[in-house]
């Protein structure tokens, strides 16, 4: 990606985006077992009326889904590209040196999938263990 791109969309970001960081716990139930699990909602995206700046911006970075967002009464049809996790860390990492506004939560994004230490990812076996597959 050139970096006018990169920097181009750091400034819309900045501008017109929104990032979701958030811990949340989350029920699963089967059967009569219930179990409760802290879960993340890691999320980038971006809502504006131009459509045609949101194709570019897809097509440029690669990733998230471009989708119509509901019209209200009286106002102008929206559109909404937005991505998560892993690709929410790649864009991260692309915007990190250009952004300013939204700076403080692209880097949570950063360390969150940086840090090591955490326990970012659900250990496979144990999960078809406990759907019984």
């Amino acid at each position: 990606m050139k970096e006018t791109d990169a920097a181009y969309i750091a400034g819309l970001f900045d501008g017109e985006g929104s990032v979701t960081y958030k811990k949340y716990r989350e029920r699963k139930k089967k059967g009569n077992n219930v179990k409760y699990y802290d879960c993340w909602r890691i999320v980038m995206e971006i809502a504006m009326t131009d459509q045609s700046v949101l194709i570019w911006l897809t097509e440029v970075l690669g990733c998230g889904t471009l989708r119509k967002k509901p019209r209200k009464n009286g106002h102008k049809m929206q559109w909404r590209w937005r991505c998560g996790f892993r690709d929410a860390y790649y864009v991260a990492c692309l915007l990190f040196p250009y952004s300013h506004t939204k700076l403080d939560k692209i880097q949570k994004i950063i360390d969150h999938y940086s840090d090591k230490t955490k326990d970012n990812v659900v250990d496979l076996e144990h999960y078809k263990l406990w759907i019984g597959k």
